[in-house]
């Protein structure tokens, strides 16, 4: 049953409408086109990383494994917000009903936290193999990496829940915008008109334990891997080293800023332009799911000589279907 007010009347309209990009309706569709074509980039990267890893016997490693991780998370997190903004940006199709709201709401925060801690995993991974080789197999076994994975999973449910429950038991009066492209908890909670206090504090708790503890973790692994790369005594291998943490935090970077942005924005920044503040959310979503396949994926020679080498494959079996003859001797 709708939570009812005083009145016995219902406390929360049957849906919201989302207003999109405000100030941008009429480019709104122009806006999507790039939108869509990093979604299924990101779609199909993260599939093919996460089919690439689940068929390579050879990538049952630490790394890999968070990889797939990351790859899964980046999946769930972008398909959870985009087919209903392309909806609505296209087909005009704003409406979402007020429980599938607070569902996407903890659906995006959910794995947002999880992408926090598996991007902390793997700063983790990275320090004792850089750090500690000698050590890593014992240190990153398979039961301490499936251990490690739940509980990330475990932490993103649990602190995640409250903010479905809190913004479901606040009164809304009927009011049915939201000034977003999708279900954040904030734009969703601004248009209440009870006491949301709760939900402020909740929200700055959240952000303070999951933001806080992993960019904390994340900065101490890569202080003391750099330390250990400038120790190293090859030219070469130092330079190959920054390369690849350089890439690293580069993604790290792109997911933590507009994260940090969009939080700050939502409580204190009420000088950006709307717009602005809309897009960099809607980014922070996609950038990293785009970006991450890139760096984590092609970049890594192993995954990358393996879809080279299903390309091929698949590429041969093409050419043989259209040309059977091929295959016969001359």
């Amino acid at each position: 049953m709708s939570p009812t007010n005083a009145n016995d009347t219902p406390s929360h309209p049957a849906f919201f409408l989302l207003v999109g990009i405000p100030g941008l309706e009429r480019v709104q569709g122009w806006i999507a086109i790039p939108l869509c074509a990093m979604y299924v980039f990101a779609a199909l990267g993260n599939s093919a990383i996460l089919y690439i890893i689940k068929t390579e016997t050879r990538l049952q490693e630490p790394m890999y494994l968070f990889l797939a991780m990351l790859a899964a998370t980046d999946l769930a997190l972008s398909t959870s917000t985009m087919p209903k903004m392309l909806a609505a940006f296209w087909l005009g199709s704003r409406a979402i009903d007020f429980h599938a709201c607070l569902a996407q709401m903890f659906f995006i925060h959910t794995f947002s936290s999880i992408e926090s801690g598996v991007l902390m995993a793997m700063a983790l991974d990275r320090y004792v193999a850089i750090c500690c080789p000698l050590r890593h197999s014992a240190i990153l076994s398979l039961p301490a990496v499936v251990t490690l994975g739940s509980l990330i999973l475990l932490r993103g449910v649990l602190l995640i829940c409250p903010f479905s429950f809190l913004a479901g038991r606040l009164p809304y009066c009927h009011r049915r915008f939201i000034a977003h492209s999708y279900c954040e908890h904030m734009a969703v909670v601004k248009l209440t008109c009870g006491n949301s206090r709760a939900n402020v504090v909740y929200g700055l708790f959240v952000a303070f334990v999951v933001v806080g503890s992993d960019v904390s973790i994340i900065a101490t692994s890569y202080a003391m891997i750099l330390r250990t790369v400038l120790k190293l005594p090859s030219h070469e291998a130092r330079l190959k080293a920054f390369g690849t943490c350089g890439s690293h935090i580069c993604v790290i970077l792109s997911f933590y800023i507009p994260a940090l942005f969009t939080f700050l924005t939502h409580r204190f920044g009420h000088g950006v332009p709307h717009h602005v503040h809309i897009m960099v959310a809607i980014l922070y979503l996609l950038v990293p799911p785009t970006l991450n396949p890139i760096v984590y994926g092609v970049k890594t020679k192993m995954i990358r000589d393996r879809i080279v080498k299903k390309w091929k494959l698949v590429k041969s079996s093409t050419c043989l279907a259209k040309n059977p003859e091929a295959e016969a001797p001359g």
